[in-house]
Protein backbone atom coordinates (compact mmCIF):
# COMPACT_ATOMS: atom_id res chain seq x y z
CA UNK A 1 0.00 0.00 0.00
CA UNK A 2 0.95 3.37 -0.44
CA UNK A 3 -0.68 6.69 0.82
CA UNK A 4 0.01 9.60 -1.42
CA UNK A 5 -0.57 13.20 0.06
CA UNK A 6 -0.03 16.63 -1.23
CA UNK A 7 2.28 18.56 1.10
CA UNK A 8 0.77 21.97 2.88
CA UNK A 9 0.88 24.75 1.54
CA UNK A 10 2.19 25.96 4.90
CA UNK A 11 5.19 25.04 6.26
CA UNK A 12 6.67 25.13 10.21
CA UNK A 13 10.22 25.97 9.88
CA UNK A 14 12.44 24.04 12.00
CA UNK A 15 14.39 25.86 14.98
CA UNK A 16 17.35 23.78 14.40
CA UNK A 17 18.91 20.34 12.46
CA UNK A 18 21.24 19.67 10.43
CA UNK A 19 21.22 21.71 6.84
CA UNK A 20 19.43 19.45 3.57
CA UNK A 21 21.55 16.78 1.96
CA UNK A 22 20.31 15.86 -0.88
CA UNK A 23 21.78 12.81 -1.35
CA UNK A 24 20.40 11.82 2.17
CA UNK A 25 16.75 12.18 1.26
CA UNK A 26 15.02 8.87 -0.04
CA UNK A 27 14.16 8.23 -3.80
CA UNK A 28 18.12 9.61 -4.74
CA UNK A 29 17.55 8.85 -7.99
CA UNK A 30 15.25 12.23 -8.27
CA UNK A 31 18.70 13.77 -6.40
CA UNK A 32 20.01 15.53 -9.54
CA UNK A 33 16.31 17.23 -10.71
CA UNK A 34 16.20 18.09 -6.46
CA UNK A 35 19.22 19.85 -7.33
CA UNK A 36 18.69 21.66 -10.34
CA UNK A 37 14.94 22.99 -8.97
CA UNK A 38 16.21 23.62 -5.79
CA UNK A 39 18.50 26.22 -7.01
CA UNK A 40 16.21 27.62 -9.91
CA UNK A 41 13.94 28.30 -7.21
CA UNK A 42 16.72 29.85 -4.88
CA UNK A 43 16.86 32.45 -7.90
CA UNK A 44 13.68 32.94 -8.89
CA UNK A 45 13.01 34.07 -4.85
CA UNK A 46 15.95 36.75 -4.68
CA UNK A 47 13.79 38.31 -7.95
CA UNK A 48 11.73 42.15 -7.20
CA UNK A 49 9.03 40.23 -8.79
CA UNK A 50 9.18 36.61 -6.58
CA UNK A 51 5.86 36.44 -5.20
CA UNK A 52 4.36 37.15 -8.66
CA UNK A 53 6.45 34.26 -10.34
CA UNK A 54 5.75 31.68 -7.75
CA UNK A 55 2.06 32.71 -7.59
CA UNK A 56 1.83 33.69 -3.37
CA UNK A 57 0.15 36.96 -1.92
CA UNK A 58 2.63 39.60 -1.06
CA UNK A 59 2.13 39.01 2.61
CA UNK A 60 3.90 36.07 1.69
CA UNK A 61 7.26 37.65 1.05
CA UNK A 62 9.27 36.85 4.00
CA UNK A 63 8.15 32.86 3.31
CA UNK A 64 9.62 33.38 -0.41
CA UNK A 65 12.77 35.10 0.57
CA UNK A 66 13.47 32.05 2.81
CA UNK A 67 13.31 30.14 -0.42
CA UNK A 68 16.83 31.56 -1.18
CA UNK A 69 18.85 29.60 1.99
CA UNK A 70 17.48 26.72 1.53
CA UNK A 71 20.83 24.79 1.59
CA UNK A 72 21.87 26.32 4.87
CA UNK A 73 18.63 26.52 6.28
CA UNK A 74 17.63 23.92 9.27
CA UNK A 75 15.20 20.84 8.63
CA UNK A 76 13.20 18.60 10.72
CA UNK A 77 11.00 15.63 9.52
CA UNK A 78 8.43 16.07 6.70
CA UNK A 79 6.14 14.76 9.44
CA UNK A 80 6.88 18.41 11.48
CA UNK A 81 7.34 20.55 8.47
CA UNK A 82 4.43 20.23 6.73
CA UNK A 83 1.16 21.13 9.29
CA UNK A 84 -2.04 22.45 7.95
CA UNK A 85 -5.63 20.85 8.12
CA UNK A 86 -4.88 17.41 6.75
CA UNK A 87 -1.55 16.60 8.47
CA UNK A 88 -3.04 18.02 11.70
CA UNK A 89 -5.62 15.37 11.63
CA UNK A 90 -3.42 12.92 10.31
CA UNK A 91 -1.07 13.25 13.34
CA UNK A 92 2.16 12.33 11.45
CA UNK A 93 4.51 13.78 14.09
CA UNK A 94 2.41 12.01 17.07
CA UNK A 95 3.21 8.59 16.64
CA UNK A 96 3.95 5.68 18.33
CA UNK A 97 7.78 3.76 16.91
CA UNK A 98 5.51 1.12 15.71
CA UNK A 99 3.04 3.10 13.56
CA UNK A 100 6.27 5.68 12.50
CA UNK A 101 7.71 2.91 11.02
CA UNK A 102 4.55 2.14 9.28
CA UNK A 103 4.13 5.77 7.74
CA UNK A 104 7.73 5.49 6.89
CA UNK A 105 6.93 2.90 4.68
CA UNK A 106 3.69 3.47 3.21
CA UNK A 107 2.72 7.20 3.07
CA UNK A 108 4.48 9.54 0.41
CA UNK A 109 4.21 12.91 0.04
CA UNK A 110 4.29 14.56 -3.12
CA UNK A 111 6.23 17.94 -3.62
CA UNK A 112 7.07 20.87 -6.32
CA UNK A 113 10.65 21.07 -4.47
CA UNK A 114 11.71 17.57 -3.66
CA UNK A 115 9.28 15.44 -5.92
CA UNK A 116 8.16 13.22 -3.42
CA UNK A 117 9.52 11.98 0.20
CA UNK A 118 8.35 9.82 3.10
CA UNK A 119 7.40 11.55 6.61
CA UNK A 120 10.78 10.94 7.89
CA UNK A 121 12.93 12.77 5.44
CA UNK A 122 14.82 15.82 6.61
CA UNK A 123 13.71 18.80 4.75
CA UNK A 124 13.54 22.86 5.35
CA UNK A 125 10.41 24.81 5.19
CA UNK A 126 10.37 26.11 1.57
CA UNK A 127 7.30 27.84 -0.36
CA UNK A 128 6.37 26.31 -4.09
CA UNK A 129 3.71 25.22 -5.46
CA UNK A 130 3.62 22.21 -8.11
CA UNK A 131 1.21 24.36 -10.17
CA UNK A 132 4.07 27.06 -10.50
CA UNK A 133 5.76 27.56 -13.84
CA UNK A 134 9.75 28.00 -12.50
CA UNK A 135 11.89 29.78 -14.57
CA UNK A 136 14.43 27.55 -15.66
CA UNK A 137 12.68 24.42 -14.88
CA UNK A 138 9.18 25.03 -16.64
CA UNK A 139 5.55 23.96 -15.32
CA UNK A 140 6.89 21.59 -12.36
CA UNK A 141 4.11 18.68 -12.87
CA UNK A 142 5.57 17.86 -16.49
CA UNK A 143 8.72 18.57 -15.18
CA UNK A 144 8.84 16.09 -12.09
CA UNK A 145 6.39 13.48 -14.58
CA UNK A 146 9.16 11.54 -15.83
CA UNK A 147 11.46 11.11 -12.75
CA UNK A 148 8.66 10.65 -10.21
CA UNK A 149 7.59 7.35 -12.94
CA UNK A 150 10.86 5.85 -12.50
CA UNK A 151 11.63 6.65 -8.69
CA UNK A 152 7.94 5.14 -7.50
CA UNK A 153 7.82 2.56 -10.36
CA UNK A 154 9.09 -0.55 -8.18
CA UNK A 155 6.62 0.90 -5.13
CA UNK A 156 3.91 1.12 -7.09
CA UNK A 157 4.21 -1.86 -9.03
CA UNK A 158 1.34 -4.18 -8.30
CA UNK A 159 0.25 -2.55 -5.12
CA UNK A 160 -2.78 -0.77 -3.83
CA UNK A 161 -2.29 3.58 -3.92
CA UNK A 162 -4.45 5.42 -1.97
CA UNK A 163 -4.75 9.03 -3.55
CA UNK A 164 -5.31 12.08 -1.50
CA UNK A 165 -3.62 14.54 -3.99
CA UNK A 166 -5.31 17.81 -5.34
CA UNK A 167 -5.39 18.11 -9.01
CA UNK A 168 -1.69 20.01 -9.23
CA UNK A 169 -0.15 16.76 -7.55
CA UNK A 170 -2.38 14.37 -9.22
CA UNK A 171 -0.57 15.57 -12.54
CA UNK A 172 2.79 15.16 -11.32
CA UNK A 173 2.39 11.22 -10.88
CA UNK A 174 0.25 8.90 -12.69
CA UNK A 175 0.27 5.01 -10.75
CA UNK A 176 1.40 2.15 -13.01
CA UNK A 177 -1.27 0.01 -15.23
CA UNK A 178 -1.51 -2.79 -13.06
CA UNK A 179 -1.50 -0.67 -9.31
CA UNK A 180 -4.82 -0.87 -8.22
CA UNK A 181 -5.35 2.90 -7.67
CA UNK A 182 -8.33 4.77 -5.44
CA UNK A 183 -8.82 8.35 -5.38
CA UNK A 184 -10.08 9.62 -1.97
CA UNK A 185 -13.22 11.85 -2.69
CA UNK A 186 -14.95 13.82 0.58
CA UNK A 187 -18.80 14.69 0.45
CA UNK A 188 -21.16 16.27 2.88
CA UNK A 189 -24.40 15.11 3.51
CA UNK A 190 -26.94 17.87 4.53
CA UNK A 191 -31.00 16.72 4.89
CA UNK A 192 -29.95 13.90 2.25
CA UNK A 193 -28.44 15.76 -0.22
CA UNK A 194 -24.77 15.56 -1.34
CA UNK A 195 -22.25 17.64 -2.36
CA UNK A 196 -18.34 17.52 -2.71
CA UNK A 197 -16.17 19.54 -0.25
CA UNK A 198 -12.44 20.98 -0.03
CA UNK A 199 -11.75 22.46 3.17
CA UNK A 200 -13.11 19.73 5.20
CA UNK A 201 -11.97 16.83 2.65
CA UNK A 202 -8.27 17.69 3.94
CA UNK A 203 -9.44 16.89 7.59
CA UNK A 204 -10.71 13.79 6.66
CA UNK A 205 -8.20 12.60 4.84
CA UNK A 206 -6.00 13.48 7.11
CA UNK A 207 -7.99 10.92 9.55
CA UNK A 208 -8.09 8.30 6.79
CA UNK A 209 -4.31 8.50 6.37
CA UNK A 210 -3.76 8.20 10.02
CA UNK A 211 -6.07 5.12 10.66
CA UNK A 212 -3.92 3.60 7.94
CA UNK A 213 -0.57 3.73 9.92
CA UNK A 214 -2.22 3.48 13.34
CA UNK A 215 -5.29 0.16 12.89
CA UNK A 216 -3.64 -2.73 14.24
CA UNK A 217 -3.39 -5.59 11.43
CA UNK A 218 -1.97 -5.83 7.84
CA UNK A 219 -1.66 -3.22 5.84
CA UNK A 220 -4.95 -3.11 2.73
CA UNK A 221 -4.17 -4.90 -0.50
CA UNK A 222 -7.10 -3.64 -2.86
CA UNK A 223 -9.88 -1.86 -3.36
CA UNK A 224 -12.14 -3.75 -1.87
CA UNK A 225 -10.04 -4.29 1.42
CA UNK A 226 -9.64 -0.66 1.56
CA UNK A 227 -13.23 0.27 1.54
CA UNK A 228 -13.58 -2.46 4.78
CA UNK A 229 -10.90 -0.86 6.41
CA UNK A 230 -12.36 2.20 5.87
CA UNK A 231 -15.86 1.48 7.32
CA UNK A 232 -14.43 1.07 10.64
CA UNK A 233 -14.42 4.72 10.94
CA UNK A 234 -18.28 5.22 10.30
CA UNK A 235 -20.40 6.14 13.28
CA UNK A 236 -17.38 7.85 14.46
CA UNK A 237 -15.37 10.22 11.99
CA UNK A 238 -17.76 9.62 8.67
CA UNK A 239 -21.81 8.80 7.62
CA UNK A 240 -20.93 6.34 4.82
CA UNK A 241 -18.19 4.66 3.09
CA UNK A 242 -18.73 3.88 -0.63
CA UNK A 243 -16.75 2.37 -3.47
CA UNK A 244 -17.38 2.86 -6.74
CA UNK A 245 -17.50 -0.14 -9.39
CA UNK A 246 -13.87 -1.07 -11.32
CA UNK A 247 -13.37 1.51 -14.43
CA UNK A 248 -12.23 0.09 -17.82
CA UNK A 249 -9.01 2.23 -16.66
CA UNK A 250 -7.74 4.68 -14.91
CA UNK A 251 -8.50 5.44 -11.30
CA UNK A 252 -11.45 3.88 -8.52
CA UNK A 253 -13.10 6.12 -6.11
CA UNK A 254 -13.48 5.69 -2.49
CA UNK A 255 -16.29 8.19 -0.79
CA UNK A 256 -16.11 9.26 2.28
CA UNK A 257 -19.52 10.83 3.50
CA UNK A 258 -19.12 12.95 5.90
CA UNK A 259 -22.42 15.69 8.11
Amino acid sequence: MLVMLPPSEGKTPARSGAPVDLADLSHDALTPLRAKVIDALAEVSARPDATDVLGVSPGLADEVARNTALHDAPTATASRVYTGVLYGAAGLDRLTPAARARAAQHVRIVSGLWGVVTPDDRIPAYRLSMGTDLPGIGPLAPAWRGALGEALAAEAAGTLVVDCRSAAYLAAWTPPADADWVTVRVLREVDGRRSVVSHHAKHTRGVLTRHLVTRRGRAPGDAEELAHVASALVGDALLAVELDAPPRRGARTLSLVVA
